[in-house]
Order: C-alpha cells, then structure tokens, then sequence
C-alpha cells in the first residue's frame, strides 16, 4: 500500500463493532488505542477483523481534540 499520507500508524484491529450505519473500529498502537469510524460498506469491502494488522491513516486537517 502506497499513501501520499505522512501519518500511519501501523497497528492491530483490537475491536470491529458495526451499528446502523457506522463502523467504529479500534487499532492498538504500540498500547495506545486510536479509533476510527468509518462506513459499514467500508468495513465489509476491507473484512475488518479483530487480531488483522492494519493502519490508522490520520489527514492532520481533521484531528480535532477538546478539553476544559
């Protein structure tokens, strides 16, 4: 897999939990868990799984984080 992407994070499939119309899926990166949420369409085309290597390609505009 080729990524112009400059932020991968390899890691494995901890969790694939499928809901209406989303999936939420949880990578463990080296113990720090980043979760995604993407197409339930998605998640069938890619035959997520838990215990599967995969990446977390995050797009830097679009990491948002909040705290008080």
């Amino acid at each position: 897999m080729k990524l112009s992407a400059r932020n991968k994070l390899k890691g494995t499939i901890a969790e694939v939990k499928k809901g209406a119309t989303t999936t939420h899926v949880k990578i463990d990166i080296g113990g720090a868990v980043v979760t995604a949420s993407i197409t339930n369409e998605a998640a069938d085309e890619l035959k997520l799984a838990a215990g599967q290597t995969a990446y977390a390609v995050i797009k830097a505009s679009d990491v948002m984080v909040g705290v008080d």
